[in-house]
């Protein structure tokens, strides 16, 4: 396991590599200059002597006058070290600004992630056992709904409906926290955070929610099918002991492996989710520095969000192992 772990460790450099040179090569390909959206140049206005010397020198000065592939590597060089350069917009070291930022968004998609696999795999064990009932069809049409319902739409129909206005006023609409709820104690700052934390959750949360309990259900079903789960039922054993003890564990194989491309699609999901709720966390800032054509902020926070998806990829294989004792990586 130790080898294992550690040759995937290996690999995960030059996937590094290839992601952001793919990402760098993107960024310079989209339409609009960090040069004249930061000194407010329109295109008409590019002509001018003056302004053409402004550019160049505004150039100069954050090393965009450099041939790109120039360019990538001197960016590489400082991102060994977690350097991503100061942003164009303030600046302010990019990692700075990503440090304040990532906490966030970390604790927004973990709590999404602990709510989806804590209802998911329920519903998938209950349509198992309860395949083609009337409940299971009625859970079936209800997720497929919920599925196919757009994040930013739910968030928009929860903040007109939820958020006060004409409606109802239960949960706030923007923010983390009230203001000078810091002062009412710890206990009282986390309910807080959780009531504002509410809804970006429960948004980010359904739509993993009902693919995952798909494949909760149908793992189980292939379990309980399986001879050795026909054995148990002919032992005398009960029916929750056989579900429970026999065919849970090995039905959560697949749903372990699918963590690893949850926690990308989470990531993506944030940029909306923390621009609607204006919520200050990575996605909102990067969001904010595709707008400003932030080169060195975008980089920064697609290097991290990369990182974060490679780990959680590694996570899963291992988790392949904890679960299932017939893998083994020897």
């Amino acid at each position: 396991m130790r080898d294992y772990i550690l040759r995937r460790l290996l690999l995960i450099i030059p996937t590094y590599i290839g992601i952001t040179l793919v990402t760098f090569i993107i960024i310079q390909l989209a339409p609009g200059s960090p040069v004249s959206q930061k000194l407010g140049i329109g295109e008409s206005l590019k002509d001018n002597a003056v302004n053409k010397e402004i550019i160049e020198q505004t150039k100069q000065l954050y090393g965009l006058d450099k041939p790109l592939p120039v360019q990538y590597m001197r960016w590489f060089k400082r991102s060994v070290s977690f350097d991503f350069g100061n942003s164009y917009k303030d600046n302010r070291p990019v990692m700075e600004k990503i440090s304040e930022r990532i906490p966030v968004t970390l604790q927004i998609n973990i709590i999404s992630i602990l709510v989806i696999y804590l209802i998911s795999i329920p519903i998938g064990v209950f349509s198992s056992i309860e395949h083609n009932s009337l409940p299971d069809k009625l859970l079936t049409l209800f997720i497929f709904i919920l599925y196919s319902l757009p994040n930013f739409w739910v968030a928009i129909l929860l903040i007109t409906f939820l958020g006060g206005g004409d409606y109802l006023n239960i949960f706030p609409i923007y923010g983390l926290n009230s203001y000078g709820i810091e002062k009412a104690g710890f206990f009282n700052f986390v309910i807080d955070r959780l009531w504002h934390l509410f809804l970006p959750v429960l948004c980010l949360s359904y739509g993993g929610l009902a693919v995952l309990s798909r494949y909760a259900k149908v793992g189980m079903l292939d379990v309980i099918r399986q001879d050795y789960i026909l054995t148990a039922r002919a032992k005398g054993l009960s029916e929750k002991t056989v579900i429970f003890k026999h065919a849970l564990r090995n039905s959560l194989i697949p749903i372990v492996t699918l963590l690893g491309g949850l926690l990308p699609a989470m990531l993506g999901g944030s940029v909306i989710i923390e621009s609607i709720f204006s919520i200050p966390g990575m996605g909102k800032l990067g969001f904010e520095s595709i707008l400003a054509r932030d080169y060195p902020t975008i980089m920064g926070i697609a290097s991290i969000a990369a990182l974060l998806t490679l780990v959680g990829f590694l996570i899963s294989d291992i988790l392949y192992a904890v679960v299932d004792p017939r893998i083994s990586y020897e």
